[in-house]
C-alpha cells in the first residue's frame, strides 16, 4: 500500500493509490479533488471510475459532488495517460522564480514578463505556475488565481493556501478587486470617453485560434463588459491611459480600445497592422499592455492591499521615446 500524504499531484501509473486529505484539500469536491491528482488523465475517465465505484473514500462509494474532509483516505484505481502526457512528466518544465511584489503565508504576488504564458496548454508546453511548481517543489500548494495574457506583463497573484484561494478568487468574480492596467494607444484619446460598456462575444477563426469582437445587447452569446478610461499622458502620436476593468473578459481591454479606433501597441491580434510594422523597425517589438496596480482584501488579515508593479525596461524607454512636453489632459 503506497500513502500520500499532502496536495502535491500523485504521480499517475499502473497501481493502485491511497491519498490522505490534508488540510488545504478539505471542503473540496471529491472530482476537483481528483482532476488536480490525476494530471493528464481526461475529465470523462475521472467522471468514469467515480461513477464506477474505483474511487472510494474511506473504503465508501463516493459520488462526484461529496465534500472530502481532513484524513479522508481517498483510494485511487490503476489509470492510463498518452504517450504524449508522459513524455511531458518525464520532462517537466525548468524551475524558474519570477520577481517577487509580495510573498507571505497565504500569498505571492508576481511581476510576470511579457511573453510568458501564466501556464501549460494550447501549444505552450509550461507556463509561469509550471515553472514556479518546479523551482519550489517543497510547496505544498502553488495555484494561479488569475490569468494575464502572455503578452501582457505585471502582477500575478498565486496561492499558497486553498482557502486563500477560494478567498481571492471569490473577490475577483464579485468584482471586489481593482485592476487597473497601462496602455498605450494610437492617437489622441478624447477625454471624455472614460466608460465603455460593450458585450463581448468569443469565436474561433478557422485555424482554431480564439478571437473576441464586440456585440450587441440583443446577442444571446455576448457578455457584458465594463471598462474604465482615464488619460495618464498625452505622447507623440499616442496616449498612454490607465486603464481599469470592473469585468475580467478574455482580450477585454484589447477588444474594448481597439473598438474605439484606438489600438493598443503592438497588439498583433486586433492592433493597427501597419503601425505595429513601423514600431517594429524602431525596435519597439512588445505590446504596451502591463497590469500596474492591483487592490485586493488580504485572504488572512482582510486589510486592503495594494500593489504596484514597475514599467518594465522596455516599456519605460518605448513610453520615453514618445513623450511630449504637454501636460496630461
Amino acid at each position: 500500500m503506497k500513502h500520500i500524504i499532502g496536495g502535491n499531484p500523485a504521480p499517475v501509473s499502473l497501481e493502485v493509490k491511497w491519498l490522505t486529505v490534508d488540510e488545504e484539500s478539505a471542503g473540496q469536491r471529491l472530482d476537483n479533488y481528483l482532476l488536480r491528482h490525476l494530471k493528464g488523465v481526461p475529465k470523462t475517465h475521472v467522471y468514469r471510475i467515480i461513477r464506477s465505484g474505483e474511487v472510494r473514500v474511506n473504503k465508501g462509494r463516493a459520488s462526484a459532488d461529496s465534500r472530502i474532509a481532513t484524513g479522508d483516505v481517498v483510494r485511487l484505481p490503476p489509470v492510463r495517460i498518452s504517450d504524449k502526457v508522459a513524455e511531458k512528466a518525464a520532462h517537466p518544465a525548468p524551475g524558474r522564480e519570477f520577481p517577487v511584489l509580495l510573498e507571505d503565508d497565504a500569498l505571492l504576488a508576481l511581476n510576470k514578463p511579457a511573453g510568458v504564458a501564466v501556464h501549460g496548454g494550447s501549444g505552450v508546453s509550461f507556463g509561469v505556475i509550471e515553472q514556479l511548481r518546479q523551482a519550489r517543489p517543497q510547496a505544498k500548494l502553488l495555484e494561479l488565481v488569475h490569468r494575464l495574457d502572455r503578452d501582457t506583463s505585471g502582477i500575478l497573484l498565486v496561492a499558497k493556501k486553498r482557502s486563500a484561494l477560494k478567498h481571492l478568487q471569490d473577490q475577483f468574480r464579485e468584482r471586489e478587486t481593482g485592476k487597473t492596467y497601462l496602455a498605450l494607444v494610437q492617437g489622441q484619446w478624447p477625454v471624455k470617453n472614460k466608460v465603455i460598456d460593450l458585450p463581448l462575444h468569443k469565436f474561433l477563426l478557422p485555424d482554431g485560434e480564439r478571437r473576441v469582437r464586440v456585440t450587441t445587447a440583443e446577442d444571446p452569446e455576448g457578455m457584458r463588459s465594463i471598462t474604465l478610461v482615464k488619460v495618464a499622458e498625452r505622447l507623440n502620436g499616442c496616449t498612454l491611459l490607465e486603464v481599469t476593468i470592473k469585468t475580467g473578459r478574455t482580450h477585454q481591454i484589447r477588444v474594448h480600445l481597439a473598438s474605439q479606433g484606438h489600438p493598443i501597441a503592438g497588439d498583433d491580434k486586433y492592433g493597427d497592422f501597419e503601425w505595429n510594422k513601423i514600431l517594429q523597425k524602431q525596435g519597439r517589438k512588445r505590446m504596451f499592455l502591463h497590469a500596474w496596480r492591483l487592490q485586493f482584501n488580504h485572504p488572512l488579515s482582510g486589510e486592503r492591499v495594494e500593489l504596484h508593479a514597475p514599467l518594465p525596461s522596455e516599456l519605460q524607454q518605448f513610453k520615453d521615446h514618445d513623450r511630449l512636453q504637454t501636460p496630461a489632459v
